[in-house]
């Protein structure tokens, strides 16, 4: 009221008020909502009302806040590959190695995405091993100079079994994302990473595993990113690591003749009279050059 000596002091008297609050966020980066085992990021807005004579009445509301991450930025498009080989050994006995290849088209996804896996897996052992694929969700927590982690599986996958001698080739076999929290590494006290683990199941030893490193962001990625990171990362699949290579000499064009026969040559000729009026005009008889030009042979394919 205008008589209240207080300023900034307001009566609400009976019935129903509404009123709206608005805040901005800060533009400092903020960390992503987040709940774990050991701790936990959330946001929330806590009104009160006040009442002379009465306890105050408190109310909080939880939002939720996303650090978006663009998986089009280039350091999250770029192939993700790697090798390992491991070889069996059982006393004085040593059996042939165990290889490993595996690559997938970018680092950067977003929850909902399927992961294309090209992997090779060759066993020379005399055992029969299992090849295998995992995303593992890693979550680091910091406090007092302490560091404690967890490590979850997310999701799996599992190829048939390789017995002694046998090489099995996987040329994009899909692991989905499921609905997951983003990646979280801008935060001091939590960090929330994600890897693609490609392995052997080896009876009887240590697994044979190659970790590739994932991120998982808010912005999808673009279609003209995906259609351009898809056709590099596919040639760089075939023409490397996969053995598919060109062949030592390209085929050899078809010949002059089989393109362009005489008569055509002969009869799309300008007859001379109709260019007379043209070459009066030019210093030199520039058409008759350029119908000269116009079809005459290519080099052979051994010159160039």
């Amino acid at each position: 009221d205008d008589d209240n000596s207080e300023e900034g002091l307001h009566t609400i008297h009976s019935g129903r008020h509404e009123y709206a609050f608005s805040f901005e966020l800060p533009q400092t980066p903020l960390a992503t909502s987040f709940e774990g085992r050991h701790g936990s990021v959330r946001y929330w807005v806590k009104a009160e009302l006040h009442r002379p004579w009465f306890l105050p009445v408190k109310l909080k509301k939880e939002f939720t806040v996303f650090e978006h991450i663009d998986i089009n930025t280039p350091s999250l498009l770029s192939p993700q590959a790697g090798t390992k080989e491991k070889t069996l050994c059982c006393w004085f006995c040593t059996s042939g190695p165990i290889s490993l290849s595996a690559k997938i088209e970018r680092k950067g996804y977003t929850p909902g995405e399927s992961i294309q896996i090209f992997a090779e897996i060759e066993n020379c052992s005399s055992r029969v091993v299992v090849p295998k694929a995992a995303i593992y969700q890693t979550q680091a927590f910091y406090a007092k100079g302490k560091m404690k982690e967890v490590k979850q599986l997310v999701a799996n996958l599992r190829g048939d079994s390789l017995s002694s001698g046998k090489t099995e080739t996987w040329n994009g076999k899909q692991l989905k994302i499921p609905p997951v929290s983003p990646s979280i590494l801008d935060c001091s006290i939590i960090r929330v990473e994600y890897s693609l683990m490609v392995y052997v199941d080896i009876p009887g030893a240590m697994d044979l595993f190659l970790n590739l490193p994932l991120v998982i962001g808010t912005i999808p990625l673009h279609p003209f990113g995906s259609r351009t990171s898809s056709v590099s990362s596919q040639c760089s699949m075939n023409m490397n690591w996969l053995g598919l290579t060109l062949p030592e000499r390209p085929e050899a064009p078809p010949s002059y003749a089989e393109v362009v026969t005489e008569e055509q040559r002969q009869s799309s000729l300008a007859p001379i009279g109709a260019c007379d009026d043209f070459e009066r005009a030019l210093p030199g008889p520039l058409f008759a050059y350029i119908q000269e030009f116009r079809f005459l042979p290519p080099p052979l394919y051994s010159e160039v």
